[in-house]
């Protein structure tokens, strides 16, 4: 799906305790299985103050949700979802880890994202932060 020419960063701290009625009732459950809390989302959907939904996206889903609970980050993470990239500096002897962002963390003790990768169709469960990868032009 092509990104929106502006795109915004944010985070959503949804909760079950919260209730639904921040959930679109069409995604409730899948947003839910997500635990978003701590997740960085893209949002989609044009800037619009009066839309009682807004579209955010995480990796390859999108969710309807009310603009109430979103946050946006002023400071836009390093890589987005999709991003090719690979390990800057392997632990010698190591093959450098290369794939795809497919999940994106907050911290806000740092104020910065740290990445997930996908690589040979297999989430890595290491977390790696912004200066440890680098972008792979095709």
């Amino acid at each position: 799906m092509p990104r929106p020419a502006r795109l915004t960063y944010g985070l959503y701290a949804w909760l079950p305790a919260y209730g639904y009625r921040y959930l679109h009732p069409a995604n409730r459950r899948s947003f839910e299985l997500l635990e978003p809390v701590g997740k960085v989302f893209e949002k989609i959907s044009p800037d619009d103050d009066s839309a009682e939904w807004i579209t955010l996206r995480y990796d390859e889903q999108q969710f309807l949700v009310s603009p109430e609970l979103f946050k946006e980050l002023y400071t836009k993470p390093a890589f987005g979802f999709g991003d090719l990239v690979e390990e800057a500096h392997p632990a010698p002897g190591q093959a450098a880890h290369r794939g795809l962002i497919s999940d994106i963390y907050w911290s806000d003790s740092l104020d910065q994202a740290s990445y997930q990768l996908v690589e040979r169709k297999r989430k890595l469960a290491r977390h790696f932060e912004a200066n440890e990868l680098r972008n792979v032009y095709k």
